[in-house]
């Protein structure tokens, strides 16, 4: 490859390409087939997790949704969805993250304390938890990253909630729906982690 070309990596290089409306079948198979080998080869090939770690950078976050999203918060590719998606947040938004963090670690001191984001938290701090989670899903623990995950979920909920209070109507109603959806993610995040460990999430 010459300098200064690019190509997009691969998952797997026997995956078909999903061209025009493939099957729904198909659909799930290719996404279930590349969570797990997304997985693996981070498990099993030396050196391989940090190059997986900003595959969404790489990849894309629109093919990587359009590949896993729709999968299921139950299943493999869901997750790892769910993961990838919580550590591009941090990394592009990392001041409205550290902002709303420090709001509801004073509310969520359980949940702050297993999230174990650095202490003051700031856009580095959180960045380094969304690394921190992906990198122990790969090679430690992966329930225990998906708590960690749900943990920092919580957290946020609760300092979106306990902000919209002081914002005005538009702004406290829109921070609400998000509390929503960051709250629905830590649940998704919990029960994945239980699939895990009863070796039910594929």
């Amino acid at each position: 490859m010459t300098e200064g070309s690019h190509r997009r990596p691969q998952l797997r290089p026997d995956m078909p390409e999903l061209l025009g409306d493939p099957d729904p079948a198909d659909r799930t198979a290719v996404a279930h087939a590349t969570a797990a080998a997304v997985l693996q080869a981070a498990r099993s090939e030396p050196g391989a997790a940090p190059r997986l770690l900003d595959l969404a950078d790489r990849l894309g976050l629109d093919e990587m949704a359009e590949l896993w999203r729709g999968s299921g918060a139950d299943t493999l590719p869901g997750t790892l969805w769910s993961l990838y998606l919580l550590r591009s947040w941090v990394h592009r938004n990392g001041s409205e993250a550290a902002r709303v963090f420090a709001v509801g670690e004073r509310v969520a001191e359980v949940s702050t304390a297993v999230a174990g984001v650095a202490h003051p938290p700031g856009p580095a701090e959180v960045a380094a938890l969304g690394d921190a989670v992906l990198t122990s899903a790969f090679t430690g623990d992966f329930a225990v990253a998906l708590e960690r995950a749900a943990a920092f979920c919580r957290v946020v909920a609760a300092g979106r909630a306990h902000s919209a209070d002081d914002m005005g109507e538009a702004d406290g109603e829109r921070q609400t729906r998000l509390a929503k959806g960051n709250l629905r993610m830590a649940e998704e995040l919990e029960r994945a982690a239980a699939l895990w460990r009863r070796n039910d999430l594929h």
